[in-house]
């Protein structure tokens, strides 16, 4: 489900302008910061869901939903504050207008001298779309996968499974290495030459310490998004919110993450033998449309409103509903499998696998 609506989240997002800059909506260079440890944390999830039981993993989840969307939650109630006194700026601005010779004027309006250029949704795309990048993504996905796909077919805990899932780490520390340096090298030229022009949309500092919080919470958020199957888009999106990017290209990064991040979830836990075929293909349809009218409302009620926070509330929402229905799940069926004498203990990684 999460594969379907973030696929079709991209497909909409790709023809969408960036609000208030000539850049794409998708800020490559956070996605490619954080791809890699998501990806790295996914399958550390995924090994995780094997050994974890049930309700630890419920209470887990239960916990870091509660954290998240609260924080989300406060953010949009800032986000909200600040867009209503910029509101209000604008009213009054427009309502009075004072020229020159100190005479009022009302409701006067000017065009602009230089009118922005309207994109077909054509130009927007191919603007949107960085190829170079996109094939870097391509890649490591590439790589993670054939590397599940090679593990699933070695004896579990034997010698050269182990060297394959030691071999993915390499691999996501080189290319979040690439990009922390980069934007690291960078931050500090700018900073060096009294520049305060943000080297991408996130507004942070790109300190050793940055980095390392953000290569924290990528793996984290993977571990996440194993242990449900969902991308760690749950935790990417608010951390996006959190280091100042703005909520459209915040939500427009990480549906493009997860769209990488959560097929890799697929790939395994169909590896693992975790899902039906069909129901799995019955629900990434509906998701899909799901993502796509989802996306097309959200942005029509943003233009109407024009309240960016929206997503931010949304968001928050999502994840707090998310807490509650896994709780009630969770703890129903926790207690379900008391009465029947189930196991709740933890499981062997070497013959669950």
């Amino acid at each position: 489900m999460i594969m379907g609506a973030s696929a079709a989240s991209v497909w909409y997002n790709l023809r969408v302008p960036h609000p208030t800059k000539e850049v794409p909506i998708i800020d490559y260079d956070l996605a490619l910061l954080f791809q890699p440890m998501l990806m790295l944390g996914i399958t550390l999830g995924v090994a995780l869901s094997v050994v974890f039981p049930y309700w630890l993993i419920t209470v887990l989840i239960i916990i870091l939903f509660l954290g998240t969307s609260s924080r989300s939650f406060y953010k949009g109630i800032e986000m909200w504050k600040e867009e209503t006194i910029l509101k209000k700026e604008l009213t009054r601005q427009q309502e009075t207008l004072v020229n020159s010779r100190g005479e009022l004027l009302i409701d006067t309006e000017y065009d602009p001298l230089v009118p922005r250029e309207e994109k077909s949704e054509l130009q927007i795309l191919c603007f949107n779309l960085r190829w170079k990048r996109l094939l870097v993504f391509f890649t490591v996905w590439v790589l993670f996968t054939v590397i599940q796909v090679i593990k699933n077919d070695l004896v579990a805990c034997s010698t050269w499974y182990w060297v394959l899932f030691c071999l993915q780490l390499p691999v996501a520390v080189l290319v979040f290495g690439y990009e922390a340096t980069k934007l690291y090298k960078e931050h500090k030229k700018r900073t060096s030459t009294g520049n305060t022009e943000a080297i991408c949309e996130a507004s942070i500092q790109w300190s050793p310490l940055n980095i390392a919080f953000c290569a924290l919470c990528g793996i984290l958020g993977g571990t996440v998004g194993g242990l449900l199957g969902s991308g760690g888009g749950f935790i990417l999106g608010p951390l996006l919110l959190e280091i100042g990017v703005i909520p459209q290209v915040a939500s427009a990064t990480a549906t493009f993450v997860m769209m990488f991040s959560s097929s890799l979830s697929v790939v395994e836990f169909y590896l693992l033998k975790r899902f039906p075929i069909p129901y799995a293909l019955y629900l990434m349809g509906v998701s899909i449309l799901a993502g796509f009218w989802g996306q097309y409302l959200v942005r029509k009620l943003i233009t109407i409103l024009k309240r960016a926070s929206l997503i931010v509330f949304i968001l928050s929402g999502v994840i707090f509903t998310s807490a509650l229905v896994m709780g009630v799940v969770g703890i129903s069926t926790s207690i379900e499998m008391i009465h029947n004498h189930e196991f709740m203990g933890f499981l062997d990684f070497c013959s669950s696998q």
